[in-house]
């Protein structure tokens, strides 16, 4: 079936200004005051949901694949039926919408042509190269597909600003037959090419992001769509890696991100997976991290992923058996307020197995509804 793709859903950088960016607000900026644990009382109830992102479209049976496994909402990208244009129209995004009621799911996240991947292998990399007069009319249409998702009824668009993709090294062996996606930096490649963005330092890329923030955080918040982006995935060094320097691989430059052109509807596809590759101890640092971002208001949607490691050297496992408790990271969501989506991402897949992802996915969910559950009664 196919149904996860990065595309359609991808050492700390200083905080220094790029001129003419937009004022921080200090609510933003201060997180030793507001990034806290809430004293001991009664928590609000937890409302997440179980969610999945397909690869691409939303078909029949991949809707009836979700509903068999309980999953609540989904991402997907609207099917769209002339190749040239990279915004939805209202009526594509109304039929993958009905087709997801059809099966009791809610069409949460509608994704777009602002993919993680590398950038050389991009349909419209003009946003992310920064090259007008077409930049300026892609932005355009991201604007219309803001609008249209508005009149569709569709809350959400997930995108990312990314020139190198997520990045992995050579897998490594799982429990079982299975295989985990890995990150090593030691052992990534040193002589690749330059991609066709060239060389972009950290001043640049901030350029290129507050361009287009200016330009489509106020259609968001004009129409009332949340705007989600997936962060860098993986960091690299501060020096950059293939001539890049990741600005939103770090905690502080998501932090940074969100902050720039403030908005209520401004925010994450908050990666748990992607924001513990940024840390030296994940296990016990992203809990403050989901704290930050989510007492600001600022998770939009949660890829619930876990790994084993650290910043620079880390593989992805199944949820139960990494790094991170899930069960803590629950009651972290609960404490914030968050009421979105948990999605499972980066699946291990198994040898002379291609269906293998798919079989992740239903442990993944069957694994998520139980401390769901769990956590409501021990808590």
């Amino acid at each position: 079936m196919g149904i996860l793709n990065r595309r359609h859903f991808t050492s700390i950088l200083g905080l220094g200004g790029v001129s003419g960016l937009a004022a921080i607000p200090a609510a933003l900026i201060a997180p030793d005051a507001a990034a806290q644990p809430k004293k001991p009382g009664k928590l609000p109830p937890l409302k997440v949901r179980i969610g999945h992102q397909m690869m691409g479209t939303l078909s029949e049976k991949q809707a009836l694949y979700l509903a068999r496994f309980g999953v609540d909402g989904v991402g997907a990208a609207a099917t769209i039926a002339d190749p040239e244009r990279i915004y939805a129209t209202v009526d594509e995004l109304k039929r993958t919408r009905d087709l997801a009621e059809k099966h009791k799911l809610t069409y949460d996240i509608a994704e777009c042509e602002l993919p993680t991947l590398n950038v050389d292998r991009q349909k419209r990399p003009a946003i992310n190269l920064g090259k007008s007069p077409q930049r300026d009319r892609d932005i355009a249409d991201f604007q219309t597909h803001i609008r249209n998702c508005a009149a569709a009824g569709v809350p959400c668009i997930k995108y990312a600003l990314n020139l190198l993709g997520a990045m992995r090294t050579a897998p490594v062996q799982g429990r079982g037959d299975a295989l985990y996606t890995a990150w090593k930096l030691s052992e990534a490649p040193k002589d690749l090419p330059l991609t066709i963005a060239g060389t972009v330092d950290a001043d640049t890329f901030w350029e290129r992001i507050d361009y287009f923030l200016e330009r489509v955080v106020p259609v968001a918040s004009e129409y009332k769509v949340r705007i989600a982006l997936h962060p860098h995935d993986p960091g690299v060094p501060p020096s950059g890696y293939r001539g890049i320097q990741r600005v939103l691989g770090t905690v502080d430059g998501v932090k940074r991100f969100v902050a720039m052109r403030e908005n209520p509807y401004h925010g994450l596809n908050f990666c748990q997976g992607t924001m513990s590759e940024m840390l030296q101890n994940p296990a016990t640092e992203i809990f403050d991290v989901i704290r930050w971002f989510g007492q600001r208001k600022k998770i939009f949607n949660v890829h619930f992923r876990n790994i084993r490691g650290r910043r620079d050297e880390f593989y992805e496992t199944f949820p139960d058996e990494g790094d991170i408790d899930f069960v803590q990271a629950l009651k972290v969501y609960r404490e914030v307020g968050y009421d979105g989506l948990l999605m499972p991402d980066h699946a291990p897949v198994f040898k002379d197995n291609p269906n293998g992802p798919n079989e992740s996915f239903a442990f993944d969910f069957g694994f998520f509804r139980g401390i769901i559950q769990a956590e409501a009664h021990l808590t």
